[in-house]
């Protein structure tokens, strides 16, 4: 169990509880969370690493503008597509705007689809041996020569739980835990030890699921609402980026290959829900894992979700 000890420089007590919720994409996080915000009166944290980018709209299914209205959210298109950012950045900040939030509020609410960062906030980070710098120098010469299949093939040989969990189709991600793989010898997946670091604050873990092929008729249905908002015209304003990493994510790669002529518009769309779908697996695979997931069925009334958090936390409504 990760330890809550207090900091010496903390004044606020330790009744203080973030409400985390997780589950696939497309699953209604997004209304959930917004919920229980209003009724608990506080504001939402948003560890999803694909809202973060102010260029990124449609593509990443961020809170629309109603929605922003009606609770404060903070990390969402906080930060340009040209900036570094990275898992440790994120870390840092929002611990810093929970220290801020949870002097005013009993309660936050944590939402986002992507494990890694969700993990950062309520464990910290895990901490990696250092590499020779030339492995990742061949690493990427061979995502140019030979594509990110390549790279993804030789993550699944040499460590399938790392093929598994993360998002294979980023290919900084790839590269990175293949270079810990090379480097050491050793799986990357071996480095995740998830020794807790102190947090000032308890969970209360919520997951969002449903059958597969609910989740997979909703992915649909989130690509066919993105197209019909303005997906394309949203890409090709990026098309001269795209070779950024923030950019490399399902929605707006596909769309780049069909600008560059390497596919039809028809097959894009195509790729983009089966990775989408590919990804949501990969999230409820790393989700799955964790044994202090309370779940709940995506129809679930809200007040009963609620309810459960109301009896975790004490908190009054």
């Amino acid at each position: 169990m990760p330890n809550f000890a207090m900091n010496a420089d903390t004044n606020y007590t330790m009744n203080k509880y973030l409400i985390t919720l997780v589950g696939p994409t497309a699953i209604g996080k997004t209304a959930l969370s917004i919920e229980i915000a209003k009724q608990l009166n506080t504001e939402i944290l948003s560890s999803d690493s694909r809202q973060f980018y102010k260029e990124m709209t449609i593509g990443t299914a961020v809170p629309d503008a109603n929605e922003l209205r009606q609770v404060p959210h903070h990390f969402i298109q906080n930060i340009s597509i040209h900036e570094d950012y990275s898992v440790g950045k994120f870390e840092k900040d929002a611990i810093n705007t929970l220290d801020t939030l949870f002097k005013k509020y009993p309660n936050v609410v944590m939402v986002g689809g992507s494990g890694l960062y969700t993990d950062a906030v309520l464990k910290g980070l895990d901490a990696f041996p250092k590499v020779t710098p030339s492995i990742r120098k061949q690493l990427q010469l061979q995502l140019q020569e030979k594509g990110i299949a390549h790279l993804q093939e030789q993550l699944r040989e040499l460590d399938i739980e790392s093929y598994r969990r993360i998002d294979i189709e980023n290919h900084q991600r790839v590269i990175r835990a293949l270079e810990i793989c090379i480097g050491t010898g050793k799986p990357f997946s071996s480095f995740l030890t998830h020794s807790p670091t102190t947090r000032n604050f308890i969970p209360i873990k919520i997951g969002l699921t449903a059958p597969r092929e609910i989740i997979y008729q909703r992915i649909n249905q989130r690509v066919g609402i993105m197209l019909e908002n303005g997906l394309l015209e949203e890409v090709k304003k990026l098309f001269q980026y795209k070779e950024l990493n923030a950019l490399q994510t399902v929605g707006y790669k596909e769309m780049f290959q069909y600008l560059e002529g390497a596919i039809s518009l028809d097959t894009a769309i195509e790729e983009i829900k089966k990775n989408t779908r590919r990804f949501a697996k990969r999230q409820l695979t790393w989700y799955r894992k964790d044994t202090e997931i309370q779940w709940f069925d995506y129809k679930e009334n809200p007040q009963q979700i609620i309810a459960y958090i109301v009896k975790k936390t004490s908190a009054k409504i």
